[in-house]
């Protein structure tokens, strides 16, 4: 199939480059105009401050996503990403914080005009591919969550010419998916957190992370894209987002590179109508 263009839309930046980061690289160097749509900056987080020093200049609430934003630019040469592109909205943060509160939060803005955002983009950029987040956003994050509805609802409304006229000529994506991961060996973790005596539910840097939801959150991948030959750019990539990391950048061992060698994706439109597909490529089924 020529001209193959692929478009995955996320909310955060670091989002392209911890998830299917692998993915994008691979296509990218087989010559796959692969775009990237971000609908925040990431401005919820702490960080060591000598990190904003150059952002002084800004206002204090868009120095963090002026530096995450700076990270992002960094990882997507990286990765050689076609394009990228910003919806403007303000990263919403955990549930019950005040960053959910704050009316340029991406949770609280207009799903419709969010959904015409992404209309407009999928007609201009024609993807025969989009990936997004699967309908419990991978960890329950309310922004992960959002995009999933909003892309599912912009891929049903690309094609149809009676919906968002103003976004441009109606063009169809032909498939959708979601990036998810198998559960048995995250199950295995819990398991192994509650024999020693750690609560499985309030996991992470910020002890934000229900794990024992997440798990509860199972969709089983139809498609293994196999990263080992682009491993190392996933983690260049990865590496750019200093301001995600705790205690220095991240090290990743034979093990952790071995359970990355492929990275899974759950097929959702076309239906699988309870198939048990075997995918090794996203473009699969698309023809020449």
């Amino acid at each position: 199939m020529k001209d193959k263009r692929l478009l995955m839309a996320f909310p955060h930046p670091d989002d392209e480059s911890f998830g299917p980061g692998g993915t994008i690289a691979k296509y990218a160097r087989e010559g796959v105009d692969v775009h990237y749509v971000c609908a925040t900056r990431g401005e919820v987080g702490t960080v060591d401050a000598e990190m904003l020093k150059p952002y002084e200049h800004l206002p204090e609430d868009q120095r963090l996503g002026a530096l995450r934003g700076q990270e992002l630019r960094q990882a997507a040469d990286i990765l050689q990403l076609t394009g990228l592109h910003y919806l403007g909205y303000r990263d919403s943060g955990m549930p019950d914080t005040e960053p959910n509160r704050d009316p340029r939060a991406f949770i609280n803005a207009d799903p419709d005009r969010v959904t015409g955002q992404l209309v407009k983009i999928f007609r201009a950029v024609k993807p025969q591919v989009i990936v997004t987040f699967d309908p419990f956003g991978g960890y329950g994050h309310p922004d992960h969550i959002f995009i999933h509805h909003r892309v599912t609802e912009a891929f049903q409304a690309a094609g149809d010419a009676l919906r968002y006229p103003e976004a441009g000529a109606p063009y169809q994506p032909r498939k959708l998916y979601w990036t998810v991961f198998p559960k048995r060996l995250l199950k295995f973790f819990v398991l192994v957190l509650r024999v020693t005596r750690r609560d499985p539910t309030k996991f992470g840097r910020n002890g934000d992370i229900d794990l024992k939801e997440i798990v509860a959150h199972d969709y089983p991948p139809t498609t293994h894209i196999d990263i080992r030959q682009y491993y190392a750019i996933k983690q260049e990539a990865s590496r750019c987002h200093t301001s995600q990391f705790t205690g220095g950048p991240m090290r990743f061992g034979k093990l952790q590179k071995w359970l990355a060698a492929h990275e899974t994706f759950r097929l959702v439109e076309p239906s699988v109508d309870g198939r048990r597909l075997k995918e090794r490529d996203l473009f699969e089924g698309l023809g020449g």
